[in-house]
């Protein structure tokens, strides 16, 4: 890693460096992009940044009061294998443009707060993540939607629907809900998703496998090694980058859309967590505790579970993410925790038996979040738990080891739900969001703006559009 930026200037003559590209996110999860010449690199960008128009990143400012400034974060430096000359790409902190002051809406700003709380709290030192990329591979989208029309058509060569085709098929397509490590010739993704894999390996970001998910047309996974917070925002970032632009090279589209298909498999973003104290030895381990867990690490699992509903507004923060968190599929639908129980929110990976592995798995979550944000706000709600001491157990929230669907009615009417839309996510916030002001970690701006947001400009926009389906069930009404 590069610490300097004099060791940067070394790195950028070597390498012939021509472009220096300038990466941000916005408040919704998006990354922005600006390229300057190379030798606009010094240390004066590093210094005072780069200036930009910030009413025009979405949720940021407004256009009376738009300048702000993107500061480069050296240590994020690396060559960009996308582009046809020899670029340098920087992650970029975002600033008040007159006093470089740091930007309270900035997404690593909040991911930094939420790390330097964790050790203020004395909980422990450092959090580990390791989020699951899901997503699907298709090889066209279309999409149209007017005041009289509106639909998509979506093609996967993987797909069942092509069997059909006339002319030349040798067969090989996967059923649907049966594509889970699926192998070639029926997995056509492998090389695709192998190329994937080398690379972000290649970047630095150590991927742990990549096989076909359950969904055919098209769904799969890459699981990359645990990191700390801001460095995993950081690493999901260049992922979801380097995995899209792999596929645009090839002729694929990607979509890391938690529900692209109808009764298909969901793609979600499961997040394997655990703290460690100073001497980095991993706190949520126990070898006489439940599943080998401390009691700290059931407290830390009864703060997610207790705010689940809250925090699900930043980790399933579409509309189409209630769509996947529906009972019939892996998704939970129930906020619960058990050892290797894939239909629970928190699940307790079997297979994580050393001490330094034992972790959780907190599986709600969907790749349309702001990655920062979900993970501080998970941190957060961790901390919340181990401080109040919230037993799980003692909430009724579980160990359950069998399937959600095996569950009696009247014991799952015990457990609370996840919320079944965007709206009853944004409600459950507004009433349960102290716990993220903690620290200053979030600000209430930070809330109305993301609350406003989802609801007005999304839940609404989604809600007051007539379906296609409705068509079929009304029309002759």
């Amino acid at each position: 890693m590069i610490a300097t930026v004099d060791e940067l200037l070394a790195f950028c003559k070597d390498n012939r460096i021509e472009l220096v590209d300038l990466k941000f996110i916005d408040l919704f999860g998006r990354w922005h992009h600006l390229t300057l010449p190379a030798k606009r690199l010094t240390n004066r960008l590093f210094e005072d940044g780069e200036a930009f128009d910030g009413s025009a990143a979405p949720g940021y400012k407004k256009v009376a009061a738009g300048d702000m400034s993107m500061i480069p974060d050296v240590t994020t430096a690396e060559i960009d294998p996308f582009w046809d000359v020899p670029t340098l790409s920087l992650i970029c902190d975002i600033c008040e443009a007159d006093t470089r002051a740091p930007f309270s809406r900035d997404p690593r700003g909040v991911a930094r707060r939420a790390e330097a709380f964790l050790k203020q709290s004395g909980v422990a030192h450092a959090s580990f993540w390791g989020p699951e990329f899901e997503f699907y591979i298709f090889d066209s989208v279309n999409v149209k939607e007017d005041i009289n029309t509106a639909y998509y058509m979506i093609d996967s060569v993987e797909a069942d629907w092509n069997s059909q085709m006339e002319g030349k098929n040798l067969g090989n397509k996967i059923p649907r809900q049966g594509g889970y490590h699926a192998i070639p010739p029926l997995d056509a993704m492998h090389n695709l998703r192998a190329e994937m894999a080398l690379m972000l390996d290649r970047m630095g970001i150590p991927v742990r496998y990549h096989h076909h998910e359950v969904g055919g047309p098209g769904q799969s996974e890459i699981e990359t090694m645990m990191d700390t917070l801001t460095r995993m925002g950081d690493n999901t970032m260049r992922a979801k980058y380097v995995i899209k632009n792999i596929a645009q090279r090839k002729g694929k589209t990607i979509t890391f859309m938690p529900k692209p298909l109808f009764n298909e498999a969901g793609s979600g973003m499961h997040f394997h967590q655990l703290l460690v104290n100073e001497k980095g030895d991993n706190v949520f381990y126990d070898a006489k505790g439940y599943a080998g867990l401390s009691k700290l690490a059931l407290y830390y699992i009864g703060g997610l579970l207790h705010h689940g509903r809250a925090l699900l507004a930043f980790t399933n923060p579409s509309t189409n993410s209630y769509k996947r968190l529906i009972p019939g599929f892996e998704a939970p639908t129930r906020l619960f925790f058990g050892q290797a129980n894939r239909s629970a929110a928190v699940r307790i990976p079997k297979y994580a038996t050393r001490p330094e592995e034992k972790r959780m798995e907190f599986r709600p979550p969907d790749g349309t979040c702001n990655i920062y944000f979900a993970m501080a706000a998970q941190l957060l709600a961790g901390i919340d738990g181990i401080r109040k001491r919230i037993d799980p157990t003692e909430h009724g929230m579980g160990p359950y080891d069998a399937d959600v669907r095996d569950i009696p009615p009247r014991e799952l009417a015990k457990i609370k739900a996840v919320p079944a839309s965007l709206m009853e996510a944004c409600q459950a916030l507004e009433e349960d969001h102290e716990f993220l002001l903690e620290g200053g970690v979030f600000t209430r701006d930070i809330l109305d703006a993301w609350i406003d947001h989802k609801v007005n400009k999304e839940y609404f926009a989604v809600r007051n559009r007539p379906h296609p389906h409705e068509i079929r069930l009304y029309f002759d009404m």
